[in-house]
């Protein structure tokens, strides 16, 4: 019986021992691999933004176009991030300051509808903060009486 338990033990002796040096290898495998997974993420990065992130608006009518513009082409060429019309708001509100920050406050206390609709929004900022749709109209309709000669 002691025989038996002395070959017992020698066996899982051994047994120990060919899995601590398997687990030593397969542990200087896994620190290759991390290294050479750090060296890749080193080589591959992220193509930089062509478009700046967006100024803030503080509500000054003659900034309203530029912030327009400068937030739909941040947005356009992030498009991942701004999946949908709320996380285009959501966005914008980030960008709010002063006036502008003041402005928006009711339609946050009363969750207004118009947080998830981004057109919407952005025609109440328009009337608000005094974008003028009727020059942009007047030119058009020049546009097309020109065309009528």
């Amino acid at each position: 019986m002691v025989d038996e338990l002395v070959l017992l033990l020698h066996a899982l002796l051994m047994r120990h021992r060919a899995l601590s040096i398997e687990n030593s290898q397969l542990m200087e495998q896994l620190r290759l691999l991390v290294c050479e997974r750090a060296t890749l993420l080193r080589q591959v990065r992220p193509p930089s933004c062509p478009v700046p992130f967006p100024e803030t608006f503080s509500g000054e009518s003659s900034r309203l176009p530029e912030f327009i513009v400068q937030t739909a082409s941040y947005m356009l060429v992030n498009e991942n991030r701004f999946c949908n019309d709320a996380m285009k708001v959501a966005f914008l509100i980030s960008l709010l300051t002063g006036e502008a920050e003041e402005w928006v406050v009711p339609y946050i206390e009363m969750d207004s509808p118009i947080l998830g609709d981004y057109r919407a929004f952005l025609d109440e900022m328009k009337q608000c903060f005094g974008w003028d749709d009727d020059e942009e109209d007047d030119d058009e309709e020049e546009e097309e009486d020109d065309d009528d000669y």
